[in-house]
């Protein structure tokens, strides 16, 4: 971590409060890519409908409270999609556990044979395969394009959102996220 980021980080430690962290400080880690992302005043509800794998299990992001999540929603045919998801995986090898994870779902039409070789042609073999077909979940978070990112807090409630491709490995993404996995 370089010696601004580090001091940034610091800084948001000592202002954060028990409840949540100041959104001023978690902005003042956005550099590069991460301007991009835009912190919500306060959180805003996520989406509720159900998202499968690949066996036809069903899930929901209330399977994923407890923890940070950065929900990305992609494509196979996505080229920003195919630059930014080794960043994801880069992402959850960094940070994913019990306090953090990146859920990856596939959204509209994406054969799980076409998302195998998608995740084998960059390497990617660390994030699970998750599928919105009808794009329930994505209509609901009001997803227009692709790639979007949200990030989640503890409760399942939307903090902020990047529309685009970003890289999620960068010093920025990752302050941001240990601080919100550190509050």
């Amino acid at each position: 971590m370089s010696r601004l980021s580090a001091l940034l980080y610091a800084a948001l430690l000592v202002c954060a409060n028990t409840a949540s962290a100041d959104t001023a400080a978690l902005e003042a880690l956005r550099d590069g890519d991460m301007k991009k992302l835009m912190f919500h005043s306060a959180p805003e509800a996520a989406g509720t409908a159900v998202f499968t794998d690949p066996e036809g299990g069903e899930h929901s992001l209330a399977d994923y409270r407890g923890r940070i999540v950065v929900l990305n929603f992609w494509a196979t045919w996505c080229n920003p999609c195919r630059v930014e998801m080794p960043t994801l995986a880069a992402l959850e090898t960094a940070l994913g556990g019990e306090d953090f994870a990146v859920v990856p779902v596939a959204t509209g039409r994406n054969k799980v044979a076409a998302i195998r070789r998608f995740f084998d042609e960059i390497e990617v073999d660390n994030l699970p395969i998750l599928l919105d077909p009808k794009k329930k979940l994505s209509s609901e978070m009001g997803v227009m394009g692709l790639p979007v990112t949200v990030i989640l807090d503890r409760e399942g409630r939307e903090l902020a959102r990047l529309m685009g491709d970003a890289d999620w490995n960068s010093e920025s993404a990752v302050a941001i996220l240990t601080a919100l996995i550190d509050e």
